[in-house]
C-alpha cells in the first residue's frame, strides 16, 4: 500500500510539475508538425508518413519542447528553436504595399517596395529598442523599471508613459499626430 501511495504522489508531482501555466512556444514541436503537413504535396503522403513517425519522432521532440526548451524559455526569455533569425516575410503594410521584414537576432529590418531600408534594434543592456536609417541610428525607447516606457521623441525630448493604448495616443500627441509604434 505505502509503495502504491508513493508512486502515485510521484507521478501527481511531476505531473503538476509539467503542467504549469508557464507552457512555452512548443518551438520544436510546432516546426516538426509544419515540416510534417508540408512535406509533400499530397495530403494522403503526409497522413501516412505522419502515422509513421509521430509516436516517435512528434514524442520526442514534444519531450525535448517540454522538459529542456521551455524551461530554457522561461528562464531566459527567447526559446533557441523558436526563433526565426534570418527569416523574412512580406507584411501589407496599411498604405496598401507589401514589406519584407527580415527577422534579426537583435531586431528586424525592413524594406519597402522602394528598397528604402529600415533597421529596429533591441538591446538587451540599456533594454530599449533604435531605429537606424540613411546610417543614423537613433533610440525609441527604453523600457523603465515601472513597467513604463521613457520615449524618445524626434525632437530629441523623452517623456514616461504607460506601456498601453494610453501611453500610445500620449506620444503620437507629442508629435503631432505622426505614427509612433512600439511593440515588446
Amino acid at each position: 500500500m505505502k509503495k502504491n501511495f508513493f508512486k502515485v504522489s510521484a507521478v501527481l508531482l511531476a505531473a503538476t510539475l509539467l503542467s504549469t501555466s508557464c507552457i512555452g512556444s512548443f518551438g520544436l514541436f510546432n516546426k516538426y508538425e509544419q515540416w510534417q503537413c508540408s512535406m509533400t504535396s499530397s495530403k494522403i503522403v503526409n497522413g501516412i508518413v505522419g502515422l509513421i513517425l509521430q509516436p516517435i519522432v512528434g514524442g520526442v521532440c514534444l519531450f525535448v519542447d517540454a522538459v529542456v526548451l521551455n524551461t530554457i524559455e522561461f528562464w531566459t526569455g527567447n526559446n533557441p528553436v523558436a526563433a526565426n533569425v534570418g527569416k523574412t516575410v512580406n507584411v501589407l503594410g496599411s498604405d496598401g504595399n507589401y514589406y519584407a521584414v527580415k527577422t534579426l537576432e537583435d531586431g528586424y529590418e525592413v524594406t519597402s517596395p522602394k528598397g528604402d531600408m529600415v533597421r529596429l534594434s533591441y538591446n538587451a543592456k540599456n533594454n530599449s529598442w533604435s531605429i537606424s536609417q540613411n546610417g543614423e541610428t537613433r533610440e525609441l525607447f527604453r523600457y523603465n523599471e515601472d513597467g513604463t516606457i521613457k520615449a524618445t521623441l524626434p525632437t530629441g525630448e523623452q517623456m514616461d508613459v504607460a506601456l498601453n493604448e494610453y501611453g500610445v495616443e500620449q506620444v503620437k500627441t507629442a508629435v503631432g499626430g505622426a505614427y509612433y509604434y512600439a511593440l515588446r
